[in-house]
């Protein structure tokens, strides 16, 4: 017999669970944490809650599955010292122009100047690849690749980087409700089930490149004045082979989950576009492996690796907070492969608001020490 819903809620943090009306979109996605789309991460408000409840002031805290740098962020804004460690070059360069104490002059000077330039005609194309000719109309991979060509002048180069990516995102030939997951480019008109009528994919992405530069700084200046002086280390690896130095004060984090998304075909056209690292076969439970046993033991054995290492160099007693939706039940045993003991657990309701994964589910923010 299924739960009622009183029962349900009786085992639910509902300091940890927001509604649509409570949280809505413009505070979740405050700052910089709308600087690009990311699939997968929490909500700031989580961490900060987190952070009250189990990090003192001043901490140094670290984030091995660091993603977009929600925690990194968050890690600033309430006063700690943060390290974050990610595989994909893509993240790492995202949460770098996130977390970066930026020079406010000097980057409204270079986005306002990128933008005059661009608008003006200015730029090369060159040829190109197959994946830009597959993807983006023919002006709009002309927008997209003169605005590339002009970014290397500039201080703030990887602040641009990061607007070609989220520009690039939207202008692809999609459908305007696939944006998450699109399988093959959408040439003719199409019917919404976002707007609820007849329309056409992108053809232009000069539009796209304009708002998104504005609205970058806009972003960054409103973080400017929230953050820290605290420091920030971003560290590209394999967070099973990254050395630490530490002590760490606490770990918060919100691991992959196995088989769900293909981190790095997410953001594929930040990787053509900027020729970044590719490390996909490294990553942990991307989707391209599957959930077979072999691909779970593997996931298993990886995510317990990282929390072993992670908890040698915590103080003692620190906490881990780990994040996680674990319907088949994986935590139990990586929790005691790496060597730790769980003190308590948090569940907390989810409601996933857009696109085609829009619904709700359940998660738990694990509390664990070293054994």
């Amino acid at each position: 017999m299924a739960a009622t819903q009183e029962a349900l809620y009786s085992e639910i943090d509902l300091d940890l669970s927001w509604s649509e009306e409570q949280l809505p979109e413009r505070e979740r996605t405050k700052h910089v944490h709308r600087l690009h789309p990311y699939l997968g991460k929490y909500v700031p408000q989580l961490v900060e809650e987190l952070f009250r409840r189990h990090v003192r002031p001043g901490s140094n805290v670290l984030d091995p599955f660091a993603g977009s740098g929600t925690t990194l962020v968050q890690a600033l804004e309430s006063g700690h010292h943060a390290t974050g460690i990610d595989i994909a070059a893509f993240n790492c360069l995202l949460m770098g122009v996130k977390t970066r104490e930026h020079n406010l002059f000097t980057l409204e000077h270079d986005l306002r100047d990128i933008l005059k330039r661009h608008a003006a005609g200015e730029g090369t194309v060159g040829r190109p690849n197959a994946y830009v000719r597959k993807w983006f109309a023919p002006d709009a991979a002309s927008d997209l690749l003169r605005f590339r060509s002009l970014i290397n002048g500039y201080e703030s180069a990887d602040v641009l980087r990061v607007v070609l990516a989220r520009a690039a995102r939207s202008a692809r030939r999609t459908a305007h409700f696939d944006l998450d997951f699109p399988r093959e480019p959408q040439i003719d008109p199409y019917w919404c089930f976002k707007h609820k009528r007849e329309c056409k994919p992108i053809d232009r992405a000069e539009h796209f490149l304009r708002r998104y530069t504005l609205d970058t700084l806009t972003r960054i200046k409103a973080f400017s004045k929230v953050r820290s002086k605290r420091g920030v280390e971003i560290l590209h690896g394999d967070a099973r082979e990254v050395a630490l130095e530490g002590p760490f004060d606490a770990v918060v984090t919100s691991p992959p989950y196995p088989g769900l998304i293909d981190y790095h075909e997410q953001h594929r056209y930040a990787y053509e576009l900027l020729g970044l690292d590719d490390r996909r076969e490294r990553e942990l439970g991307a989707a391209e492996r599957g959930t077979a046993k072999a691909a779970i033991d593997a996931y298993s054995n990886g995510i317990s690796e990282v929390l072993g290492r992670a908890a040698e160099v915590l103080r003692p007693r620190a906490p881990l907070l780990i994040v996680v939706n674990d319907r088949r039940e994986l935590y139990p045993g990586i929790l005691e492969r790496a060597g730790l003991r769980l003190d308590g657990t948090y569940r907390r309701h989810v409601n996933r608001r857009t696109g085609r994964r829009a619904g709700e589910y359940f998660e738990d923010v694990l509390i664990a020490r070293r054994a």
